[in-house]
């Protein structure tokens, strides 16, 4: 539903946010929704969802689809805009791909954005598991290994309010810890340097994950390794996959760094002059 009280300053716009709305409100399965859905879910009135959809389309972010309208591939360009601006994706596909060749499992990195975390690259193997994932995929963080990474890496003090943020995941997880034991782990990935889910998402899904840090030390990312429960024991997971997994954040990491330690100079260019 619409934050009806979201924006109160004079330079707020509504009409971006309403549309924002309606981007959103598209959910994993429901690839086309009618007026009705779309109004019911975003609480705008359907002649105004009718507008932002028809100026959608006319962008080519969006389709007429039968009774309904459906997105199309063009609104990824609005998610890779912000992976391509952090250059992440660049420097750590090389190093994903080797961990892949090396492990024979999928690896996948991922950004908190509130209570949840959000894909941004992906290197996959095909296997049949319980939730496909995707860039943009979003799952609840305390069930994820990438999310403990990324609480763990938070001030302790702000946790409890990331945590009572409403996720827009659309997934139940298995695992609803107390915030008392929540904080207890996260105090134990801290300790350690990365966090292990097993099963705590969904059946079948196990994966271990630690952080990818800038030139200051800071984390600014998670990166996992995911297996299927039934092949690959926690024992495996740990034992064998994750010191790969660990060298590889470290050597993103500091590719990272050296790029973003790189000066960047703006070559001024003499005005050509004239002779008489």
């Amino acid at each position: 539903m619409t934050d009806t009280g979201r924006g109160t300053g004079p330079d707020f716009i509504e009409a971006l946010a309403r549309g924002l709305d309606v981007l959103r409100s598209f959910r994993p399965g429901q690839p086309s929704m009618t007026l009705s859905d779309i109004a019911s879910e975003t609480g705008l009135a359907r002649p105004t969802v009718r507008r932002i959809l028809l100026t959608l389309e006319a962008l080519g972010y969006a389709r007429s689809e039968g009774r309904g309208f459906a997105l199309t591939p063009r609104v990824l360009e609005l998610g890779m805009a912000y992976v391509n601006s952090l250059n992440l994706w660049e420097v750590a596909r090389p190093h994903m791909e080797e961990l892949v060749a090396t492990t024979g499992e999928s690896t996948s990195m991922a950004q908190l954005d509130g209570c949840d975390i959000v894909y941004v690259a992906r290197v996959a193997v095909p296997k049949i598991v319980t939730l496909a994932v995707s860039i943009g995929t979003r799952f609840p963080a305390p069930a994820t290994s990438m999310g403990k990474v990324l609480l763990a890496a938070k001030e302790p003090r702000v946790v409890p309010d990331i945590l009572a943020e409403h996720s827009r995941s659309g997934i139940v997880a298995r695992y609803r810890p107390t915030l008392d034991s929540f904080m207890t782990a996260l105090q134990e990935v801290r300790a350690r340097g990365w966090a292990l889910a097993d099963q705590d998402l969904a059946p079948g899904i196990r994966s271990v994950a630690t952080g990818v840090r800038d030139g200051n030390g800071q984390v600014i990312a998670a990166i996992n390794v995911t297996v299927h429960a039934a092949e690959t024991s926690v024992e495996t997971l740990v034992e064998k996959h994750l010191p790969h997994l660990l060298r590889t954040a470290a050597d993103i990491s500091a590719d990272y760094a050296r790029l973003a330690a790189v000066p960047t100079t703006t070559v001024a260019v003499p005005a050509s002059t004239t002779t008489a």
